[in-house]
């Protein structure tokens, strides 16, 4: 048995497992420049003493590790990324952290493991907003390309477009613990946390829409566009000769239309077609009839004969 900053490593002497313990702290504990590439995957960072421990014992590849936090009960599985932190520590992603129940300081028990290579995996999202996504299996198939396995019942975090979403791992097959390394794997998601059915909120909306198309209707029955009729009486040509059919007296239509009156019981997501309101040139047309029926009924304007500005030659 070997010594390490007060920490143990055992080496079975007749067996090729690799099984050490450490301090755990997040990545953002990692001296030297900010690494947010770890944080985006499922590998952790480990001392170079490990990386010779794993080479004499010659273990498989590609290195798998459980992480256990026996205080907690916890465990969970996660690649390596690189050996180069501090002898005697390990730096994990945040979100396996919070798996594990882990905080700063934390001692963390590392075993190598073999897994069976994944054929089926389901998620389910933590958050609707993952429904926004175009494509959510071609953003998944490109975030566990930094994830070297899965076990169930942990939360991974995959970040996308400046937003980091949440998902469970509901199911993994062929075991509870599976390698994500090269393989053909089938992907599947539940429906996110919080998620009702159109199904469920069909009838609400529907209720809601007969009161809200109660309301229009009578809305619509009140405002009305305002017809001015403009210049009103018969005109006469400076000539004095007859007006022509064309120009015969047809009264002028001025549109006013109102301002519109806002909704304020809308609901988002909901389109209304409200068919209430006839349309504005029909209106138009019955205002129309209507008021040059009341100019016939009117008598003419400038009685008497006319004159003619030019005279005639005898």
């Amino acid at each position: 048995m070997f010594h390490f900053s007060g920490f143990n490593m055992m080496f079975p002497d007749g067996g090729r497992s690799f099984q050490v313990t450490y301090k755990c702290f997040s990545v953002s504990m990692l001296p030297g420049n900010e690494r947010s590439d770890v944080e985006k995957g499922g590998k952790i960072i480990m001392p170079p003493s490990a990386l010779d421990s794993l080479t004499r014992l010659n273990v498989e590849y590609p290195m798998l590790f459980k992480l256990t936090n026996k205080k907690k009960s916890r465990s969970s599985h996660a690649g390596v990324l690189e050996f180069v932190a501090d002898e005697g520590k390990c730096y994990l992603p945040y979100w396996m952290m919070d798996n594990l129940l882990l905080e700063e300081g934390d001692i963390l028990n590392i075993e190598s493991v073999s897994l069976q290579v994944a054929t089926f995996s389901k998620f389910q999202p933590h958050s609707t907003d993952f429904l926004d996504i175009t494509n959510p299996k071609a953003v998944l198939e490109n975030a566990l390309r930094n994830f070297a396995c899965l076990t169930k019942g942990d939360v991974i975090a995959i970040k996308y477009n400046k937003k980091v979403y949440e998902l469970c791992v509901l199911e993994t097959r062929p075991g509870d613990a599976v390698s994500i390394i090269e393989c053909d794997m089938n992907v599947e998601f539940e429906a996110p946390v919080g998620y009702k059915e159109h199904s469920e909120q069909q009838p609400a909306t529907q209720s809601g829409g007969q009161a809200a198309g109660g309301n229009d209707a009578s809305a619509g029955v009140a405002v009305h566009e305002e017809l001015v009729e403009t210049f009103k009486g018969s005109g006469v040509r400076l000539d004095g000769k007859k007006k022509k059919d064309s120009q015969l007296e047809t009264p002028v239509l001025k549109k006013v239309l109102p301002r519109g009156v806002p909704d304020y019981d809308y609901q988002f997501g909901l389109l209304r077609f409200d068919r209430s309101i006839k349309p504005i040139s029909d209106r138009g047309q019955e205002d129309a009839e209507a008021t040059g029926e009341a100019a016939g009924a009117d008598t003419d304007s400038f009685h008497g004969t006319g004159f003619s500005m030019k005279k005639t030659r005898k």
